[in-house]
């Protein structure tokens, strides 16, 4: 083939205008073929956007056994001259001049052929999926968003701080955790005289696991840069088989000195904002399929996040309005009580018809290192509730107070923190911080209905392929 620039159907298409007239190379997967007796007309992908590039090939130049290998799935390397299409569904189309098949697809085994496929299906092929239009389309939106991140925090002054993925620490009930080991499970346990596991022939010598959440050492982190975000794996060994839960999944964590609560919301709702515009503009192809076949409002509910300033409600109001709302919901409702999203959602698609910031919950039902208020019965907490999600942001005012900690800590009957104290110990500042879980994001960007759908190899309870 004459050498010349191969372009990917991204570029190609949206240069049409210059390029019409001239001589084009492109490579990529065929996704249909059809024709008659004339002509074959190939559609051809190559990951760069959720459209197709049609290849025109003219049977007076093309032989049956040159396109015979030409099937759903395969992968071929075409070169001709790009002109304007006749037909409906392009503007451009590539008359072929030359063909190289680079890999063939058996109709007969390929499991991806034209015709529509289940996502629980899709599932069980998730080495392939991600060359289905919903998973390409759903993997750009993922990338996307990810850049967002890393733009809107590196564009404010924030550091990327990589916190550990082995950790001895478990951020105090977050979630159960997976243990990591290099003892043979058959020789387990192993215990000490006392009854405990002996961990000394372990490879660091005491129990490890894997992380359930970057925070803790986040916090050390921003009591030395100032502003930290992490953005990494984490860890659940929780048997939750719902469609709003992983065992593995990506976690934004930032941590800001000198923020207080007011700071952390408005940082909040200005990130979840920035990367939610950022995806409606550089995404609109991918949501645009995305909302044609799976959510017909996904466009409208991404406006509407992105155009409302969001309601900031104390949770004691927020339980009144649920009390007297006459809504008979399956979860109870009373103060003290940890919501549920469908209360959450009520707040958000209901009664207020915005996003919804929840602050200053009940300790008891918060986390040990959030800082107490002054009626010493609720703390400052922030969760960003969304509509058809719920809570899509979990954050609060950390606790600086060194005695205040310290009694929180030994209430809750937590042993081993010396070294997050001396964060208080020394040099302690007001401080705050927020999660957002990575997956959930992709999820209400995408209007996808299962988080399994928005992470190439989703792992969850019993289930760990590939």
């Amino acid at each position: 083939m004459e050498k010349i620039k191969r372009l990917t159907v991204a570029e190609l298409l949206s240069r049409h205008e210059d390029l019409v007239g001239k001589k084009v190379d492109v490579k990529g997967w065929v996704r249909t073929r059809r024709g008659n007796k004339n002509v074959q007309f190939v559609a051809l992908n190559d990951g760069s956007t959720i459209k197709n590039l049609q290849i025109v090939f003219d049977l007076s130049r093309f032989s049956e056994d040159q396109l015979r290998p030409v099937t759903t799935g395969s992968s071929i390397h075409v070169q001709g001259e790009l002109v304007a299409s006749q037909g409906k569904g392009q503007s451009v189309e590539v008359l072929a001049d030359e063909l190289e098949v680079y890999g063939t697809a058996s109709p007969e085994q390929y499991p991806l052929q034209k015709k529509g496929h289940s996502l629980e299906f899709l599932r069980e092929i998730a080495h392939l999926r991600p060359r289905t239009n919903t998973f390409g389309a759903v993997l750009r939106i993922r990338h996307a968003l990810a850049y967002a991140i890393h733009k809107f925090f590196n564009d404010k002054g924030f550091y990327y701080f990589h916190t550990p993925l082995i950790t001895a620490s478990d951020c105090e009930g977050a979630g159960a955790q997976f243990q990591v080991t290099t003892l043979n499970p058959e020789d387990l346990p192993r215990r000490k005289e006392d009854g405990k596991v002996d961990y000394s022939e372990d490879f660091f010598g005491k129990m490890a696991s894997l992380t359930v959440s970057g925070q803790l050492e986040g916090e050390l982190g921003a009591t030395a840069l100032g502003c930290i975000y992490t953005f990494g794996p984490t860890f659940r060994a929780e048997n939750s088989n719902t469609p709003r839960h992983l065992s593995e999944f990506w976690m934004i964590e930032p941590e800001m000195a000198f923020y207080e609560i007011e700071d952390n919301m408005d940082l909040a709702e200005e990130f979840i904002k920035y990367c939610i515009r950022y995806a409606l503009e550089h995404c609109a192809d991918d949501i645009a399929f995305l909302e044609e076949h799976f959510d017909k409002d996904l466009t409208e509910r991404l406006r509407f996040v992105v155009e409302n300033d969001f309601v900031r409600l104390p949770y004691t109001e927020g339980i009144r309005i649920l009390e007297e709302s006459g809504r008979k919901f399956e979860f109870p409702v009373y103060w003290g009580v940890d919501l549920a999203s469908e209360h959450e959602r009520y707040l958000v698609e209901e009664h207020f018809k915005k996003p919804v910031i929840l602050t200053d919950y009940p300790k008891e039902i918060k986390a040990f290192y959030m800082k107490l208020n002054d009626d010493g019965k609720t703390v400052r907490a922030m969760d960003v509730l969304f509509p058809k999600i719920g809570e899509i942001i979990g954050g609060s005012q950390r606790e600086e107070s060194y005695e205040k900690l310290s009694e929180r800590i030994e209430a809750n009957g937590i042993t081993g923190m010396d070294w997050y104290l001396d964060t208080r110990r020394f040099g302690t500042v007001p401080h705050s911080g927020f999660g957002l879980g990575f997956e959930r994001l992709v999820l209400f960007v995408t209007g996808m209905q299962n988080i399994r759908d928005v992470i190439p190899f989703p792992r969850y309870p019993k289930n760990c392929e590939f």
